[in-house]
């Protein structure tokens, strides 16, 4: 009774204290830029009491980029907590099994064969990462269920397929056509709009409690097919629906950002560190991938202008340092 009081305490320190940090970093981010703002300024533009100066850079050119990265990095910390309960894997990530790398390539085709604009390539992100989340899916179904380890292997083999897929496009493409892809590829929170901050908002509002609603299957899932089944759930379906659900939060991410590397991994991971509970955490992942991601963004924007990076390249480099952890000092679970 004791340790479960302490975990619930637990948890809900660490919830608080993440969206405290969630909303120092926007605070923070809102007034970021060339036109530096003060906290209390900010705070006064938000409420309508501040020039109309700050109102227009906060309203039409910070509060997009900052609400994006919010929708992104949520989106990210869900999909990834959801990919890892189900492979039963801490590598069970949608960039690591090959589904944001699957959205990258239909943007990355629309941009180099059909010149698309924003949102074409937005929905050919999306498309993408469903089709490519299909195919791992029925490639690592045998014995009428999933793996987890075939599924996190298969997936790196796709993610292979598809990455050099992507360089050959842009190898083959128009070079005007080929360095807008590119930049694309990096990931980034530059020149974000309300499209599309709006865009992975809403797909949190409507996918994420579809995962709220299937995360106890997915708790019982991690203890094996068998035993989740012995206790009335049924297996392959809580997969199939988190897998369609989570790959739609990753797709929607990368369509509002770019690939953003590393950030699906990294919050599930971390989360479960923290607060020390069996459950998947879909909501404590969520805050999580979003403080990092802003947290991230702050903290580029302080750095001198010749050391400025897409955001995805950053959380790249961190993210591979962490990855080379995971595989060194933590088993993969079978």
């Amino acid at each position: 009774m004791a340790k479960t009081h302490y975990t619930a305490l637990r948890r809900r320190t660490v919830l608080i204290t993440l969206v405290v940090l969630l909303s120092v970093f926007a605070i923070l981010a809102l007034g970021t830029g060339t036109i530096r703002l003060s906290p209390a300024e900010v705070l006064s533009a938000l409420s309508g009491n501040g020039s109309q100066r700050d109102q227009l850079v906060i309203g039409s050119i910070r509060a997009p980029r900052v609400l994006t990265a919010i929708g992104v990095g949520a989106a990210l910390g869900a999909a990834g907590a959801s990919f890892q309960s189900i492979a039963r894997n801490p590598l069970g990530s949608p960039d690591i099994i090959g589904f944001t790398t699957g959205a990258a390539t239909g943007a990355v085709a629309q941009i180099v064969v059909f010149n698309a604009g924003a949102l074409a390539t937005a929905a050919a992100a999306m498309v993408c990462g469903l089709l490519t989340a299909a195919l791992v899916y029925f490639l690592s179904y045998a014995g009428a269920r999933t793996g987890g380890q075939r599924l996190v292997i298969i997936g790196i083999g796709v993610a292979a397929m598809l990455s050099a897929a992507n360089t050959l496009l842009l190898a083959k493409g128009d070079a005007d056509l080929a360095a807008q892809a590119n930049l694309w590829l990096t990931g980034s929170l530059g020149g974000r709009s309300w499209t599309d901050a709006l865009l992975v908002l809403l797909a949190l509002v409507f996918l994420l409690p579809v995962l709220l609603w299937h995360s106890t299957g997915m708790t019982l899932l991690e203890m094996g097919d068998d035993a989740a089944r012995a206790l009335g759930v049924g297996a392959e379906t809580v997969r199939r629906v988190t897998i369609f659900t989570a790959v739609c939060l990753s797709a929607a991410a990368t369509a509002a950002a770019g690939p953003v590397a590393f950030v699906a991994l990294a919050s599930g991971a971390i989360i479960r560190q923290l607060i020390g509970s069996r459950n998947v955490p879909i909501v404590p992942a969520a805050l999580t991938g979003a403080v990092l991601l802003l947290g991230c963004d702050v903290a580029l924007q302080q750095l001198p202008m010749q050391w400025q990076m897409p955001i995805g390249m950053a959380t790249a480099l961190g993210g591979g340092l962490y990855l080379l952890f995971l595989l060194t000092r933590t088993p993969a679970r079978r």
